[in-house]
């Protein structure tokens, strides 16, 4: 520093020192939620039961019972609903399902 003579504010009568606080930007802390998909499994005539209720073993974390009720439900019905979850990894289920030439479509839950 110089050795000029600085200034000093002195405060005095009817001076008054305010500090001036500025605002953050305004933030969302809760990130927004990815709209569902369902991704469902299609009855066909091509595979056998056990072959569908193993890959859906292995391709998700439904339980044997559930995997078996859902091959069912699929096979009387035309169609059952195996899961819900954001578009991407919906879309993940049925390229990996779809290597096991397992039938399965997405859409908006």
């Amino acid at each position: 520093m110089s050795d000029e003579k600085k200034e000093q504010f002195t405060p005095g009568e009817g001076d008054t020192a305010t500090a001036v606080k500025s605002k953050p930007a305004q933030t969302s802390n809760n990130p927004k939620t990815l709209p569902p998909f369902k991704v469902l499994l299609h009855n066909d005539d091509e595979n056998s039961f056990e072959h569908v209720i193993r890959s859906i073993m292995k391709l998700t974390r439904l339980t044997a019972e559930d995997a078996i009720e859902r091959t069912i439900e699929a096979h009387e019905s035309g169609l059952s609903l195996l899961l819900t979850t954001h578009r991407e990894r919906a879309e993940l289920y049925q390229e990996q399902f779809q290597t096991f030439q397992i039938i399965t479509t997405i859409e908006e839950a």
